[in-house]
């Protein structure tokens, strides 16, 4: 099978295209033909060893696929040769094939074209439990949504009106703001790019506040950095602060704002919730299919690249011009 490899640390321009043994599946595994891969974050860190999780190399990125499976392991009794799944792989999915374990696939969705499949379950899955699970975000409450045209972003904003959520949305140009209002967001702030200065961060956080109607119960932050202060303060009393990602660089936080605020500062990090809690995450899934089925939520494709381009995929996220997803296609 064709792969892109990581053999070296570094940036995209160190992955090549290569031919790889066909990989076989163990007794709870399966293999799936893979048909698409979507670009996240993680993809970005893992292949210059700046991830949690460091895999042997060589390997291929890629933690989210869809896709028909083409063998099953001797114990697996949930999927058959010729399911079409959704699957979060770790890495290993920008290949033409790859193997994972039964419980990590999810059927897809029979209207689901397999583009917006890998678009679909890491960035929702993601926003979902942290507004649901880490948030409790109710009806009518304001949600103010950093980085709001990115994947997990975007996600958060169709999450945040489909669960009756009035929503800000905080982004660093006015297309991308202008993309989110299209997809749930009743208003919006486009913030200044680099960093800020005291005078900068308090006009920022006048504008959230005023934005939210006189502050936020919940923050979804996906950038960090200066941002997160700036949002940190237009935060409505007892609100949620959500720790995203930090794609502008880890944020120093002062805690006396949350003493101030009575507000909690709350980490999100839905991978481990679906290893410690599988049957949750389950459950999440299956009403992020509902919600998709009824047409509450879609994933927002803005460009898909061939196998060979992986590189210019991961590039495209790495360097902060995806709206929406990235996906890599697999013919």
């Amino acid at each position: 099978m064709k792969a892109i490899v990581s053999k070296t640390a570094g940036g995209p321009d160190t992955l090549v295209l290569e031919d790889l043994p066909e990989p076989q599946p163990g007794p709870d595994e399966v293999r799936i033909r893979v048909r698409a891969c979507g670009v996240n974050y993680p993809d970005t860190l893992i292949i210059e060893d700046k991830y949690q999780f460091k895999p042997e190399r060589p390997f291929s990125p890629g933690g989210e696929v869809a896709g028909e499976i083409d063998a099953v392991g001797a114990d697996v009794s949930a999927f058959r040769i010729g399911d079409k799944v959704i699957a979060l792989v770790g890495w290993g999915g920008m290949a033409e094939q790859v193997v994972t374990k039964a419980a990590k696939c999810l059927p897809m969705p029979p209207a689901m074209p397999f583009d917006e499949a890998a678009a679909f379950i890491f960035t929702y899955g993601t926003s979902y439990y942290a507004l649901k699970q880490r948030a409790a975000l109710q009806p009518g409450q304001s949600l103010l949504v950093l980085g709001a045209a990115g994947g997990v972003g975007l996600a958060a904003v169709g999450l945040g009106a489909a669960m009756g959520a009035r929503v800000v949305a905080a982004a660093s140009s006015q297309e991308k703001v202008d993309l989110a209002m299209k997809h749930g967001a009743s208003a919006g702030v486009v913030y200044p790019t680099g960093a800020l200065d005291r005078a900068a961060a308090k006009t920022l956080s006048n504008e959230f506040k005023e934005a939210c109607g006189g502050g936020a119960d919940v923050v979804y932050d996906a950038v960090g950095g200066d941002y997160a202060e700036a949002a940190l303060r237009a935060i409505a009393w007892e609100g949620r602060f959500l720790v995203v990602g930090f794609p502008a660089g880890i944020p120093s936080i002062p805690l006396n704002l949350a003493l101030l605020k009575g507000c909690q500062i709350v980490g999100v990090f839905w991978g481990s919730f679906a290893e410690r809690d599988p049957a949750e995450n389950q459950r999440n899934g299956a009403e992020l299919v509902d919600m998709y089925g009824s047409g509450k939520i879609k994933p927002y494709v803005s460009a898909r690249y061939p196998l060979a381009e992986s590189g210019r995929a991961i590039s495209e996220l790495a360097e902060r011009r995806a709206l929406g997803k990235v996906v890599v296609t697999i013919d």
